[in-house]
């Protein structure tokens, strides 16, 4: 399965960042590709251990079966999967070329990863190779979203 933290994945994914542009439009979802692009960056955060999330109700109660189903094969996450509402941007526009880069910065970052434990706010305690998969199923769901 493809990880964030392969060097090829981590280019592979900024050269489909890079190709997005203001006028992407979304096959699916509510999102425009500015506020996609914010939702990332603070997805990004949270894995980068930049930020913390309290676990919910829901992620004790279901995430490690939802991360065991994540895992079990390559298949991309489901189209319009329910968003928390501390990764939702209600900012419509902003400068896009400078959020794009920030968020291939943090993409980037990935190539030092070096957190010796990670807890999501869903899924609960993670591993690196967990993270991994993860981070990249989620990116690629979003660029996906977006035709890139």
């Amino acid at each position: 399965m493809k990880s964030i933290f392969s060097d090829s994945t981590r280019d592979e994914l900024i050269n489909r960042i890079n190709s997005l542009n203001e006028g992407s439009i979304a096959k699916w979802g509510k999102m425009n590709v500015f506020q996609m692009i914010k939702h990332c960056i603070l997805c990004e955060e949270m894995y980068l251990g930049k930020t913390k999330y309290k676990r919910n109700l829901l992620g004790f109660l279901f995430g490690k079966i939802a991360l065991n189903k994540l895992m079990k094969n390559e298949a991309p996450k489901k189209q319009n999967s329910p968003t928390k509402s501390n990764f939702k941007n209600l900012e419509l526009t902003g400068n896009f070329d400078v959020e794009k880069s920030k968020w291939i910065k943090l993409v980037q970052e990935y190539g030092t990863y070096n957190e010796k434990e990670f807890i999501h706010w869903f899924y609960g305690k993670m591993t690196k190779f967990q993270i991994g998969i993860s981070a990249y199923k989620h990116i690629d769901h979003h660029l996906r979203q977006f035709n890139a």
